[in-house]
């Protein structure tokens, strides 16, 4: 048995089947998404079986909403969609990175104090001094 476990790690990890382990975590894996051409963490989204495979046929980031419980493509609705440049796979396979180009504003729902979508979900550092929030834009 430890045999057969030890032989399946090895294919997982180092071998070049792409076998996504949905299993592990409920049906859902999370997908970091970053900017290909500045490095920027954009969103952190979730993935189901469906998501994933429309991500690849389209070359649109799509993902299982959660607070919705539905697939969506990021962009349906705002115009902002993003275009897959590279899909990372972690030595899991239970984890993605999204490496994409934005096709539009930001990928955020909310808004600077200029009324602007905000580019990225990711707009507040933790002072861990303080224990308190900053945004970024006033830190620049």
């Amino acid at each position: 048995m430890e045999i057969a476990d030890n032989n399946k790690l090895v294919v997982l990890e180092e071998g070049t089947e792409f076998t996504p382990q949905f299993e592990k975590r409920g049906g859902l894996l999370p997908a970091a998404v970053q900017e290909t051409t500045s490095g920027q963490i954009l969103m952190l989204a979730s993935l189901n079986a469906e998501a994933l495979e429309k991500t690849i046929q389209t070359g649109l980031a799509t993902f299982w909403s959660t607070s919705r419980n539905t697939l969506w493509t990021k962009g349906e609705t705002s115009g902002d969609f993003l275009t897959i440049d590279h899909i990372l796979v972690d030595c899991d396979q239970d984890a993605f990175v999204y490496k994409v180009t934005l096709q539009g504003e930001g990928v955020c729902h909310t808004y600077n104090q200029k009324g602007e979508h905000r580019k990225a979900c990711f707009y507040r550092n933790l002072n861990t001094e303080k224990s308190t929030l900053q945004f970024i834009e006033e830190m620049k």
